[in-house]
């Protein structure tokens, strides 16, 4: 069974149809890339696989139970988590205490006991304190735990953000474009960190328009183009696709010679 499967998915605006008929499934443990021009429709299509966007039709099925009309915080429940394009920290909170937003996701402490003095919430705080520095540490930022968010550099808010995601012990992790803004040692560094993502036992989809670091880090590619699937398959057969040479990458010489 597979971990992710989209069916048929669209998704209109008024008159635009922003997704049509897009499916495609993802199995445990893969990295799998959705890639496309810009306003192709990928952060529409993750919009909708989280739930802030209600799809026009199609289903979605996280193993094997149907997502559509469960709001984003019961498919974070079950195990689907997201980072998003334009980084969306606390800027008022410490890097801590930004994983730890994440980590109170999983806790079973009621709004009301969590306002008691009593053990079993300083219990429950301080293990969310210790995973919250276990997620930092994992992603290079341990260092940094009481520094204040919005003090980082652009690369490191990157890696907060995936943390905070992380924070949410999610089977399916959701990255819209990383790698953005990332000069070309984080990224690296990001490629690194998603491979050790894969090896804990998440599954990952991430949008990106690096084709350097697609091609490097995907088992499979998913290309869309206005809002429709011109094709899947393997980093091999996707750099050879002509569709996708044409709609995304360019002239196949331009490919040749790197300039993407």
């Amino acid at each position: 069974m597979s971990l992710l499967e989209v069916r048929s998915l669209s998704k209109n605006f008024g008159g635009v149809r922003a997704l049509e008929e897009v499916s495609f499934e993802l199995k445990a443990g893969e990295i799998l890339g959705l890639i496309g021009p810009n306003g192709a429709g990928k952060t529409t299509c993750f919009n909708v696989i989280s739930g802030l966007l209600a799809p026009t039709s199609g289903v979605i099925y996280l193993e094997g139970r149907n997502l559509c009309g469960l709001p984003p915080y019961r498919r974070a429940h079950l195990g689907l988590a997201r980072t998003f394009q334009n980084i969306q920290l606390f800027s008022g909170m410490s890097v801590l205490e930004n994983v730890m937003t994440g980590s109170h996701l999983r806790q079973k402490v009621g709004v009301l006991t969590a306002l008691l003095p009593i053990p079993r919430v300083w219990q429950a705080e301080a293990r969310v304190r210790e995973q919250a520095r276990e997620w930092l540490e994992l992603v290079g930022l341990a260092d940094k735990a009481n520094w204040p968010a919005d003090a980082l550099a652009y690369g490191e808010q990157r890696r907060l953000e995936i943390a905070r995601a992380l924070a949410q012990k999610p089977k399916l992790l959701l990255l819209d474009e990383p790698a953005a803004g990332l000069n070309p040692r984080e990224t690296e560094e990001l490629m690194a960190l998603l491979f050790r993502l894969r090896d804990l036992g998440i599954t990952l989809l991430v949008i990106e328009h690096d084709m350097t670091l697609v091609m490097g880090l995907c088992h499979r590619i998913v290309v869309l183009d206005q809002g429709r699937v011109i094709a899947q398959g393997l980093p091999q057969e996707i750099r050879r696709h002509p569709r996708v040479i044409e709609a995304y990458l360019g002239k196949e010489e331009d490919y040749e010679c790197g300039h993407l």
